[in-house]
């Protein structure tokens, strides 16, 4: 659950930290007090778009952080699949704004905004104030019955998903294969023309860089000629002056001395093994002078071989290695072509099995999804009931698209009748706002015993709705308080008196500057929060009577 939320320079927040309990935390405030700042922070800190206008006037920076316990086992599994390691059972989630940019940050390791959504996703799922409105989409209705059913239907979707790609591939493979006779009989003949060019050189992968280096020795042969011969000849015995010569005649000093002083011994040795190192280096620099002697022949014969290599490489790839790459792909491509019809044919059996396969998989996944349309409809409507629609009538309707999806066949539609006798209908023609979003709320409470995700926002879900509704609508909230931390804003009484904690939004002008705070509610200022919102401008003592009653009558029904 979301145990602490830390939000600075953001819009008309200096700064403000809240600290955030299980079950049902209601934020109320007057109208422009900034609560939607407050769930538009924690939107932020989720990934949500951001804009150098949310940053607070003169502030180089905006901060939200999140921080969330880690309570149930699978959101552990699921979180150590993303590779976020806890502490203390918790996570972090920073999100600093620098000039149109952020930093994005879990338990203090920058991640990119991608990866921030997917955690996002485990921890916690806000309904915003208009998010009701996505049920007027289908789409929206398969989204939430796949959710409902993702314990079976998950893995089928999967294979699913994978059929369909490998179809779409191999279908778009023979589409490209398609060639009349004379495109296929031109292909054939420059596959033909390029093979023979590449057969032809018989190359071997590396000898461009053997050859490069022997043709640099070939051309430089005069220049290394010349130096090597002089290290040759002071390096030597046969010059006077010449470094062999010294050593050796040295050598036969102290070799001449020797039986004079037994101290000489070592320094004797260590010349002789001077001698013997430079003996073998001049011997050695003799045997490459006699391998700096390239015929004429040679040369032009190299010089010629790395033309054709350079030639075959500009035309057929960067190396070597890519231009046999390269032969094996279009040989590849010939013996397709000769044997054309064959391998259509091929094609469109293997196309043919694929969609097949596909077709099973799509019927798999129709089959569980009408299993479990009905039971989802049964219990929204029990919900719907419980939210005051009293005669309402709530199904889904299935059709067969013609064509095959990643995600299958099926196109749904949630259908509903408030009124007894009328005929089911789709939401777009029958609900008005607020039905939608007790629609929503509905559906929001079947769905939470399906995941794993702790906490639920709800942003003034409480919209076109009053009186009886609005109490059936705070005893629905309550009860899923009961097995999720809920944070709910709100404007009304009835469901902000079921609060297990309370908190105010409020404005403020501080130095001239306006600013945006919130805190938390003990019970007297919670009673006198609800006379607020109950009397308005005046709050007289019949007022805050009954506010105090209807903040009782929401503890028995707790109980």
């Amino acid at each position: 659950m979301l145990t602490h939320l830390h939000v600075k320079n953001l819009a008309l927040i200096q700064e403000i930290e809240i600290d955030f309990i299980k079950g049902l935390n209601i934020l109320t405030g007057e109208t422009g007090a900034g609560k939607s700042i407050i769930i538009g922070s924690v939107s932020l800190a989720l990934g949500s778009k951001i804009s150098k206008e949310m940053l607070r006037e003169g502030s180089d920076y905006g901060l939200v952080e999140l921080v969330f316990e880690i309570g149930r086992d699978r959101q552990r599994k699921r979180l150590a699949e993303l590779d976020i390691g806890l502490e203390e059972d918790q996570v972090i989630i920073s999100r600093k704004i620098l000039d149109g940019k952020s930093i994005n940050k879990i338990n203090g390791e920058t991640v990119t905004l991608s990866q921030l959504k997917e955690v996002a996703s485990v921890l916690i799922d806000v309904h915003g104030q208009h998010e009701h409105q996505s049920l007027l989409q289908k789409k929206k209705h398969l989204e939430i019955l796949d959710e409902f059913a993702k314990e079976e239907l998950g893995p089928v979707k999967e294979e699913l998903s994978a059929a369909y790609g490998q179809w779409r591939t191999l279908k778009k493979k023979l589409n490209e294969a398609q060639l009349d006779e004379e495109s296929r009989l031109r292909e054939i003949a420059l596959l033909e023309f390029e093979l023979d060019e590449i057969e032809k050189a018989q190359l071997q992968p590396g000898e461009d860089e053997y050859l490069e280096q022997q043709y640099r020795k070939m051309t430089n042969s005069k220049k290394i000629l010349e130096s090597v011969g002089t290290a040759y000849s002071q390096t030597g015995y046969e010059e006077p002056q010449s470094a062999g010569t010294a050593i050796g005649r040295a050598l036969r000093d102290i070799q001449g001395v020797l039986g004079f002083d037994e101290d000489l011994n070592p320094l004797a040795e260590q010349l002789s093994e001077v001698d013997s190192l430079l003996n073998d280096f001049n011997r050695d620099i003799s045997e490459y002078l006699s391998s700096l002697e390239f015929a004429e022949e040679e040369f032009y014969e190299t010089e010629e071989r790395l033309n054709l290599l350079n030639h075959l490489k500009a035309k057929y790839g960067k190396t070597l290695e890519l231009v046999l790459e390269y032969e094996e792909k279009q040989q590849e491509r010939l013996t397709v072509l000769k044997e054309y019809d064959t391998y259509l044919a091929g094609l469109q059996s293997q196309l043919q099995s694929l969609e097949n396969t596909l077709q099973d998989l799509c019927t798999r996944v129709s089959k569980i999804r009408h299993n479990y349309a009905k039971n989802l409809c049964q219990k929204i409507k029990e919900h719907l009931i419980d939210l005051n629609f009293l005669d309402v009538e709530f199904e889904m309707h299935f059709e067969t698209l013609p064509d095959f999806t990643a995600i299958g066949t099926d196109e749904v539609e949630f259908l509903i009748s408030t009124n007894p006798g009328e005929p089911l209908r789709p939401l777009m023609k029958v609900a008005s706002g607020g039905e939608l979003s007790r629609i929503m709320l509905a559906i929001k409470t079947v769905l939470a015993d399906k995941d794993d995700i702790d906490t639920v926002i709800f942003d003034e879900i409480d919209v076109g709705i009053s009186g009886r509704t609005a109490q059936k609508v705070s005893e629905k909230m309550m009860l899923i308080g009961k097995t999720r931390q809920v944070i709910c804003i709100t404007h009304l009484a009835q469901i902000a008196a079921m609060a297990d904690s309370h908190y105010r939004i409020e404005k403020y002008v501080e130095k001239k500057e306006t600013h945006t705070g919130i805190r938390k509610l003990n019970k007297e200022e919670s009673i006198e929060e609800l006379a607020r919102i109950l009397g308005g401008a005046k709050i007289t003592d019949v007022v805050r009577k009954n506010a105090e009653e209807m903040k009782q009558l929401a503890g028995a029904k707790k109980c």
